[in-house]
């Protein structure tokens, strides 16, 4: 086998590692952690088939008839090098917290996810003033959504729009304006808990929203995310 051919073989073997870091935590092959150890590694193995890329092209009886073959493998090595070095980035530009609430004073409280929640290192009581402050100094965008909706036809809208995200609803309390359900992230299959409350205000409604990881210390953003893009959805419904 020539040196061209080996070198797109270790680009499609150092991309699939990088995929199979997160669906194999997904499907239970392995626990997370070793999934993030697997990515790192990816990191390096793609970094490698790069170089190895390179020096194979600059060599011509070996790059002779394999420049597409070799090109193809320099741009798999990079982009498998990108992705969890762009990830690790992201990880560091956002607070090291996983408790996320547009209400930081009054956060809503979990209720029907407690029991579901029991053995979770994360708890559901909210952790409080540190991590207040560092989701303000952090996420200083997030705060409550006010719809000009009286609170059931709000509350309607909200329960729609969770459906609509393809949480798995847990339970929901229209008399209390709560909704409670779980998220779960595509890649590694982690399992989020989201609290939604709805309270009358002064032009119609007030949506309040909190999500939670159920593991780790930081949700590397994720939980921000989350509740930016529903409370967009409700905004725009």
């Amino acid at each position: 086998m020539n040196a061209a051919r080996c070198t797109f073989i270790f680009a499609l073997l150092a991309a699939s590692t990088l995929v199979a870091a997160g669906y194999g935590a997904r499907f239970g092959l392995w626990d997370f952690r070793l999934g993030f150890q697997l990515l790192r590694w990816s990191e390096f193995a793609g970094l490698a088939v790069a170089a190895l890329a390179l020096v194979v092209l600059v060599i011509p009886k070996w790059r002779k008839g394999r420049v597409l073959l070799l090109a193809a493998a320099l741009v798999v090595g990079i982009a498998v090098a990108w992705f969890p070095w762009q990830w690790t980035q992201n990880a560091r530009a956002v607070p090291p917290i996983n408790d996320i609430t547009t209400d930081t004073e009054n956060p809503p409280a979990f209720v029907a996810l407690v029991a579901a929640r029991t053995g979770i290192s994360v708890p559901t009581v909210y952790p409080g003033a540190a991590t207040a402050l560092q989701q303000k100094r952090g996420y200083p965008d997030l705060k409550p959504l006010d719809l000009p909706l009286p609170p059931p036809d709000a509350f309607a809208r909200a329960l729609a729009a969770a459906k609509d995200m393809r949480w798995e609803i847990a339970a929901t309390d229209a008399a209390a304006g709560r909704i409670e359900a779980t998220a779960t992230t595509p890649w590694f299959g982690f399992h989020d808990d989201i609290v939604i409350r709805v309270t009358p205000a002064p032009a119609g409604s007030r949506v309040d929203m909190r999500s939670v990881s159920r593991i780790g210390r930081s949700d590397l953003g994720t939980n921000a995310k989350r509740i930016r893009a529903f409370l967009e959805k409700l905004a725009h419904a």
